[in-house]
């Protein structure tokens, strides 16, 4: 997005240090109207934080340098450019100094005559601004109502910090909260929640306007496909070269991982990429050397079955936790002899826990005092056994010359990337034209190697 100081570029704060006697004149007017109320008896907790809200608001507005008041909200009610300021037009107040004086409220500019010649056409250059089109596109989805807070259009304290669990004082931002999410629903589309460049490469996350829970409901799974698919149109038509789906939005039960949006759209010339292969290799370097078995428990998926067989051929006994998911794995290593080192196991005492989805915590209390226990799935486990060292969900450091990182990606520390993202990014990078997504893995030894020459480092195993 074009910023004022790009269309206006003289700076004010630059050329003129504000005393702090001028705070003590801003707090004494603002203040005006609430010691104004308190005497006459006619307060309320309503109007005050009413007043005080409204004024954060407005000045915040006015002084965050770029346009965000569309055209259209003065076409349908023309009188409101007499009764609300904009960024634009307060920033002329900042550059020319003698002109654009009002603050809020435009109206008095217009009759003492102080209106700046240039705030039309300002304002107007200011909405200018070139679509940017990413080469590569992160789509994900929102967690809970409560998550819009800690990504960088929330709060940036609460976005530079790993989201764990909602902090009680949201609680007390219902309203907003509600009404972020009829918004959401309203509006309907994917939002842009964060942009980086990477070695030229522009790389933009995307958000499907749906909540974790959402994705369980089997009638939300059209909509929510139906987004996922617009979102892609979208991303091919900015020519972005590749699409990586996040999260849930590549379910099995969803759409195959990707794959049904290949067959309704064979002529995409966006790739996607489903990051399976960089997660089965982060997981793969982050067992201990010297691991000789590891057990598999929670829900089987993509990235398990490909885990599976590459321990198998590397001579590593693979153990499964429950009968079903040891059939369905059988029956996928049985074209390939690795099945020989497999086994269904009903004990707790091996030493590397490999976790998906859906391990209760019962579950998890059962591993023995020192089990190293490494997520495969995309969320993370319980963590509720005291005596486990845990390793978080496959991801890795970012590289410091990665832009614009500043906040973090939900439970992950700060620059701290899943490798199912990572991975679209390195795909963009090497330029390699091909899908990873259905059936489709990529080259689990070739992603490992790019990402290590692009500056993407594996986490250290945490102390407990």
């Amino acid at each position: 997005m074009d910023t004022i100081a790009d269309a206006n570029w003289v700076d004010h704060g630059a050329a003129v240090i504000h005393p702090f006697g001028e705070h003590i004149a801003y707090f004494t007017l603002f203040a005006i109207p609430l010691l104004t109320i308190t005497l006459t008896k006619t307060a309320s907790i309503v109007a005050f934080a009413g007043y005080v809200t409204y004024i954060d608001v407005m000045n915040n507005m006015g002084h965050c340098n770029f346009e965000l008041i569309p055209k259209i909200a003065f076409s349908i009610f023309p009188p409101l450019k007499y009764l609300m300021y904009t960024p634009s037009y307060h920033s002329l107040h900042h550059t020319q100094f003698r002109t654009n004086y009002s603050l809020f409220m435009p109206f008095y500019d217009y009759v003492y005559g102080t209106l700046d010649k240039s705030t039309d056409t300002l304002y107007e250059k200011s909405l200018e601004q070139k679509d940017e089109s990413p080469n590569v596109v992160y789509l994900t989805h929102l967690m809970t109502p409560e998550s819009i807070y800690h990504m960088r259009l929330g709060f940036a304290s609460l976005a530079s910090k790993p989201y764990t669990s909602p902090k009680w004082y949201l609680r007390m931002l219902w309203p907003v909260t509600i009404w972020s999410m009829i918004v959401t629903w309203i509006y309907g589309k994917t939002l842009v929640v964060e942009r980086n460049v990477f070695k030229k490469l522009i790389v933009q996350t995307w958000t499907v306007p749906k909540y974790k829970i959402q994705y369980f409901m089997e009638w939300q799974r059209e909509a929510i496909n139906d987004l996922i698919m617009e979102a892609i149109i979208e991303a091919d038509g900015k020519g972005a070269k590749v699409l990586t789906l996040g999260l849930l939005n590549q379910g099995e039960e969803l759409n195959r991982n990707g794959e049904l949006f290949i067959k309704r759209n064979p002529k995409l010339k966006v790739k996607l990429v489903d990051g399976t292969s960089l997660a089965v290799a982060v997981v793969l370097n982050s067992i201990p050397k010297g691991t000789t078995e590891v057990v598999f428990r929670g829900n089987l998926n993509k990235v398990a079955y490909c885990l599976a067989l590459a321990l198998c051929h590397k001579g590593i006994k693979v153990a499964i936790s429950r009968s079903d998911d040891y059939q369905k794995l059988k029956l996928e290593l049985d074209s390939t002899h690795g099945h020989t080192n497999m086994t269904l196991t009903r004990t707790c005492s091996q030493k590397v826990w490999l976790v998906g989805d859906g391990l209760s915590k019962e579950e998890e209390l059962k591993a023995s005092k020192g089990t190293v226990i490494i997520p495969y799935s995309r969320f993370p486990p319980n963590n509720v056994n005291k005596y486990c060292f845990y390793q978080t969900t496959p991801a890795m450091l970012t590289p410091k010359h990665l832009e614009n990182v500043d906040s973090c990606e939900n439970w992950l520390p700060r620059r701290v990337m899943s490798a199912w993202r990572i991975a679209g990014i390195l795909h963009g990078l090497e330029g390699w034209n091909v899908n990873e997504c259905g059936n489709e893995m990529f080259n689990v030894e070739t992603i490992w190697q790019a990402s290590l020459q692009h500056g993407f480092t594996p986490l250290t195993l945490p102390n407990h």
